[in-house]
């Protein structure tokens, strides 16, 4: 989302927009019809990047205390480096702290607007428990 992908076969293994784009037109010309293997990935549902402004210290506070928290209980996977990934058989959902400004940093994606919505609701959910007086934006 962020434009940040890393290769390390064959390279430094640091991000590098030209040498990701290189490598992507390398990958599809090994097939008759690239057009095909790009239109064949999936057409997931996605928010942008969405932000809770805090007071500076609080973003990582919130997020640690999320971490603890018994919240995504119908998550498949709690992934907590770098914040909380709630891993769902069709979608995700994150919340992680900036280390740039006092924002909570929100993404969450799914395969159809239902599950984004289900998946939504359950990280507002867990982030009102610990925050009621949040202002979500979503």
């Amino acid at each position: 989302m962020s434009g940040h992908i890393f290769f390390k076969e064959r390279w430094y293994g640091f991000d590098d927009g030209l040498y990701t784009g290189a490598r992507l037109l390398e990958i599809v010309s090994r097939h008759a019809d690239p057009s095909a293997v790009l239109d064949a990935l999936p057409q997931d549902v996605s928010t942008p990047e969405l932000k809770i402004e805090m007071a500076e210290g609080e973003p990582h506070q919130l997020v640690a205390a999320l971490q603890q928290s018994p919240a995504f209980k119908h998550a498949q996977e709690r992934i907590t480096i770098d914040g909380i990934r709630a891993e769902y058989a069709d979608g995700f959902g994150l919340a992680r702290a900036s280390n740039t400004t006092p924002v909570v940093v929100l993404r969450f994606e799914a395969q159809n607007e239902a599950a984004l919505t289900r998946i939504q609701d359950e990280f507002r959910q867990a982030l009102l428990a610990l925050r009621p007086d949040l202002s979500l934006p979503f």
